[in-house]
C-alpha cells in the first residue's frame, strides 16, 4: 500500500468469498464477504484494524460517504451504517 495507490495484496481472514471493495477518505480499506462480516484495513500498509460484524447474510456492497460514513448491503434485506471513525453501529435501514 502506498499513498495514491495500492500494491497488489491478498486480503485475508474473510472466510467466503469477497464482493466488493472500498476506499475511505479516512486511510481505510474495506472489504465486503459471504461470511457476513466487513473488514477494515490501512491503507498505509494493509494492516487489520477492525471487523465489522451484524449482517446476518452475505454483504455484496458497500458505499462510503465524503465523511467516511460507511454503508454496507446485504442479502438479509439490511443497509447498515456505521461510523467512519470509530466503526461503531449507527442505524439499520430495512425496507
Amino acid at each position: 500500500y502506498a499513498a495514491g495507490r495500492l500494491a497488489p495484496r491478498r486480503l485475508h481472514g474473510h472466510h467466503g468469498n469477497v464482493y466488493s471493495l472500498a476506499i475511505g477518505p479516512n486511510e481505510k480499506v474495506y472489504s465486503a464477504s459471504s461470511d457476513t462480516k466487513v473488514r477494515v484495513r490501512s491503507t498505509r500498509d494493509g494492516q487489520p484494524l477492525g471487523t465489522l460484524k451484524g449482517h446476518t447474510d452475505s454483504v455484496q456492497s458497500l458505499a462510503v460517504a465524503a465523511d467516511g460514513t460507511l454503508y454496507t448491503g446485504s442479502w438479509d434485506e439490511t443497509v447498515r451504517v456505521w461510523s467512519g471513525e470509530t466503526g461503531g453501529h449507527l442505524r439499520t435501514l430495512t425496507g
